[in-house]
């Protein structure tokens, strides 16, 4: 989904002009970095000291451009590289592209569906001609290979003579990189980084959902056809025609080898977005990516210019835009697709409801990701009751917080059945994939997909076949349209879910007391005893974190870098949070980006300690055997002693005193920054050290006891509170 462009901005043509025919390829400083292997400090170190590094040829002061052949050949000349990658190589081409990234990347797509599409012509076409004559005759051949794909009004547009002239290089470089990577995966890369670089120009359907909301809507059976009239980047549709396929696997291994099934049959997928480079993007996508689907992707505002408008698809899927005030209200009053009631100019989202419901087929589904305001919002509430008394919806389902852009926001999936001649009995069902009886252990970066998708799906298959569903308290419910049909029209699924028991109920709430009688001994056992000491501070000679590190008594690394693996197991991460409130790591590992390989984490050991920059509080955690093999989080520093010189816990013991972390801290206007490399502890030998070292072990096991102690506490005054007011604990 993307929604920063009118139709209006399609260009059927984009002219080059000659002026800028000539101007070289241009990298950026990141673009350096990534093409030498380093960071972006030791390219700025070297402009500063090397006379003969190229000087800009654009950019600006603060984020200046070089040409690119001129920074290979300097890079070369010092040894710093031996060949730029391919992709690197067309990557490069393609941000310094006159036109711009958009534009090239189309180029581009085009040829790599060229090279895919009809292999011996590319060759032919690649091999005979130079490069004046090879983007003079690429225009027609590309337009012909694009229409067989795409369809006449396909929206990969601006492919002419005049726009091709400066791309001879790209061209020849993008076919070498399908040869080397293969269309598809070529593409994918291209696609990914330009996405990844710009992050708020676009607004995505992450794969978590996408995949979710795919397997909700082939619970019905196979889709032949499936629509997403706000595509953005194509990736309902790429999920849509996945699970079909999947749904093909399994139908054949069920019917045996001899029986193809249903599935086999083609599918078409049908998109449309304002966003008219972005349409031809994600056309190019498809197109490449599932190549035994039609693809029919056309660039202009749906709601206003429906490119579809006779389409009966046995799926819709949509992510629509939220809040749109401009979508049109004032100019279609009487448009025949409000058949259950006119939009309000705030309620946007109930008319791409409809809309999707107008694309259906009788008894098609549409699942469409909302925010949870559609749900409530008074303004909406006389179309929300005719959706409940025809049966058109069907089900409401809340995900968690951070499933999609806004990551704040704990979005709904609305899942729609276009009502036939015979509608169903009105019912509704409601599930909270959010909640906390769901049992999802999410960390506080994303959500945990297999959980949410389980509890989501079991329920909308189940509810589909029978017509109902078993009550489960705080997850799951089936309710009749009539009860439903009050003042508010109210759908939200936490407020017509009966809440679970509380704490587990009376049983466990007596486990719970239980642990907490136990644990208050063992704190009161803990308790540490300020034995006697000097009448005065001690004067021992001090050194700093940043001393030991230069000697090699330690290691410094800061935390926050590192990808998960595509398709591998990631460690979970220790977060700022975590160590703070001495908690098992809860943290996940950001996806490795499609334009690249994931980036190695830092692990922890035995032995470390962590502390947090951030907060002004003072903190510092000794790694032990349940945290080692966790990955560092955001806003931590590692200090990794050497045991032959430093004890941890004498260390992570110093490093927490108030008078040393105020000293070694900085302070902003919003918040307070420790310099661990300013902190600073006692010159004293191992033996001294271990005494102070489990001293300080101690207590932090007192430590760890009170924050037990706490929990267990805060879990039963709330249970019993829970309890006495459902009624499962009674007050005698």
């Amino acid at each position: 989904m993307a929604h920063n462009a009118s139709p209006d901005n399609a260009t059927d043509a984009r002219t080059v002009p000659a002026r800028t025919q000539d101007r070289p390829t241009e990298v950026t400083a990141a673009g350096i970095a990534r093409l030498a292997g380093v960071g972006r400090a030791a390219v700025s170190n070297w402009r500063r000291r090397h006379a003969d590094f190229p000087k800009p040829v654009g950019g600006t002061e603060t984020s200046p451009a070089f040409a690119l052949r001129d920074i290979e050949q300097w890079l070369r000349d010092q040894g710093k590289l031996a060949e730029v990658p391919l992709r690197e190589r067309v990557w490069q081409q393609l941000v310094g592209h006159p036109a711009g990234a958009a534009a090239a990347l189309r180029q581009a797509g085009a040829v790599l569906l060229l090279a895919h599409d009809r292999p011996a012509a590319w060759q032919q076409l690649r091999a005979a001609a130079d490069d004046a004559e090879l983007t003079g005759v690429l225009p027609a051949v590309l337009d012909a290979v694009l229409a067989a794909r795409l369809g006449p009004g396909h929206p990969v547009r601006g492919l002419t003579r005049e726009a091709l002239a400066p791309s001879a290089a790209l061209v020849r470089a993008t076919g070498d990189l399908a040869a080397a990577d293969g269309a598809a995966a070529a593409y994918d890369f291209l696609l990914g980084r330009h996405l990844d670089a710009n992050p708020r120009q676009y607004t995505l359907t992450p794969p978590g959902p996408a995949a979710l909301m795919a397997e909700l809507a082939a619970v019905a059976g196979p889709s032949g056809t499936v629509l997403d009239p706000a595509c953005g980047a194509g990736a309902l549709l790429a999920a849509a025609r996945e699970r079909t396929a999947e749904e093909g696997d399994a139908g054949e291994r069920d019917a045996g080898e001899g029986d193809a099934g249903e599935s086999d049959a083609p599918v078409t997928l049908y998109g449309q977005e304002a966003d008219a480079d972005l349409a031809a993007l994600t056309a190019l996508r498809l197109a490449l990516g599932v190549p035994e689907a039609q693809v029919r992707v056309r660039a202009a505002d749906t709601l206003r210019a429906d490119a579809f408008p006779d389409l009966a698809a046995d799926a819709v899927l949509l992510h629509p835009p939220f809040n749109e005030r401009n979508w049109g209200h004032d100019e279609l009053a009487y448009d025949p697709r409000w058949e259950y009631g006119f939009p309000a100019r705030t309620e946007s989202e109930l008319a791409w409801v409809q809309h999707a419901l107008a694309r259906l087929r009788e008894g098609g589904t549409a699942v469409l990701l909302m925010p949870p305001a559609a749900a409530s919002r008074r303004s909406g509430r006389r179309i929300r009751a005719d959706l409940l008394r025809r049966g058109a919806l069907r089900a409401v389902i809340a995900l968690p917080a951070g499933a999609a852009p806004p990551n704040g926001v704990p979005l709904h999936l609305w899942v729609l059945r276009k009502p036939g001649t015979t509608p169903p009995a009105p019912q509704l069902l409601v599930v909270d994939a959010a909640g906390p009886a769901t049992g999802a252990p999410a960390g506080r970066d994303k959500p945990d997909w297999q959980t949410v998708r389980t509890t989501a799906v079991e329920a909308w298959r189940t509810f589909d076949r029978d017509g109902g569903i078993e009550e489960q308290p705080g997850v799951r419910r089936s309710l009749a349209a009539i009860d439903l049909l009050d003042d508010d029209v109210d759908l939200a699924p936490a407020r017509h879910l009966p809440p679970p028991a509380a704490a587990g109920g009376p049983a466990e709430l007596a486990r719970i007391r239980e642990r907490l009688t136990t644990t208050l001994a063992h704190t009161t056992a803990l308790t540490p005893r300020p034995d006697g000491g000097a009448a005065g501070p001690a004067r021992w000679p001090l050194t700093t974190v940043g001393e030991l590190a230069r000697s090699g008594a330690l290691v410094l690394r800061a935390g926050g870098a590192g990808t998960a693996p595509a398709g591998g197991a990631a460690p979970a991460v220790l977060t700022d949070h975590d160590v703070i409130g001495g908690d098992a790591p809860s943290g996940t590992l950001p996806e490795a980006p499609a334009s690249g390989p994931a980036e190695e984490p830092l692990l922890l050991q035995a032995g470390d300690v962590v502390v947090p920059v951030l907060g002004g509080g003072a903190v510092a955690r000794v790694t032990d055997d349940s945290t080692a093999g966790a990955a560092l989080g955001r806003n931590l520093t590692l200090l990794r002693p050497d045991p032959a010189a430093l004890d941890p816990w004498f260390l992570a013991g110093f490093l927490r005193g108030t008078a040393n972390n105020r000293q070694a801290s900085s302070y902003a206007s919003t918040a307070t920054r420790l310099d661990v490399r300013r902190l600073q502890l006692p010159r004293l030998p191992l033996a001294d050290q271990r005494r102070y070292g489990q001293r300080f072990r101690d207590l932090a096991a007192f430590e760890g006891a009170l924050r037990l102690t706490a929990r267990l506490g805060e879990q039963l005054v709330q249970g019993l509170h829970d309890g006495l007011t459902d009624g499962s604990v009674t007050p005698d």
